[in-house]
């Protein structure tokens, strides 16, 4: 598994000047037609998403007072609750809302046809499928992945987690939730093909 810490992943600015983009992981690396994606956005100023044509998309608040999602005739959808996932197609022309201010979104992008997404809220151990990829985020409390010892001070917190494609080794085995507090968002990515 490959840990990561959000603050320290480099922000690049949207297309649009409406926020910035702290990506996880793309998935193959280095190119533009992603299999599936996974980043946190902080949104500074309400305006339009981009379309995604052929991804399927999970949006969940991860800290601020909530985003409005709009897509003329087709949802209105406040996200207020922390840690809730919402879906929805990427070919879907968005507008975005900030009734309360910046805030901050996880984001997880999966090409239709070639990936299924599904993101959930944890609180208990979880562990990767065969053959599947995916990604914890922490939303509060600590964690500890396969082949980290808390000796080592390796435990994963608030804003940390771990990603993983489905032919690693290391993905055999449970993340497990080390403190009485602790929740995630827990991204399960399967190949369709």
């Amino acid at each position: 598994m490959h840990p990561f810490d959000v603050e320290t992943l480099p922000a690049g600015p949207w297309r649009n000047g409406g926020g910035t983009t702290r990506e996880i992981t793309s998935r193959p690396a280095g190119t533009d037609a992603f299999g599936w994606r996974a980043s946190v956005a902080d949104i500074g100023r309400g305006g339009p998403f981009s379309a995604f044509a052929g991804v399927d998309r999970t949006l969940t608040l991860l800290a601020g007072d909530g985003v409005r999602l709009t897509s003329s005739g087709v949802f209105d959808r406040l996200l207020v609750r922390a840690g809730e996932p919402f879906a929805f197609s990427g070919d879907l022309a968005l507008t975005a809302e900030l009734p309360g201010g910046p805030c901050r979104v996880l984001n997880l992008m999966a090409r239709r046809g070639h990936w299924t997404a599904r993101v959930d809220r944890v609180t208990g151990p979880v562990a990767p499928g065969p053959g599947h990829s995916g990604m914890l985020y922490v939303l509060s409390g600590q964690w500890q992945a396969p082949g980290q010892t808390t000796a080592d001070g390796s435990v994963l917190a608030t804003g940390q987690g771990v990603w993983w494609d489905g032919d690693d080794d290391a993905a055999a085995g449970a993340v497990a939730p080390l403190s009485p507090d602790a929740a995630a968002l827990w991204a399960d990515v399967v190949p369709t093909g």
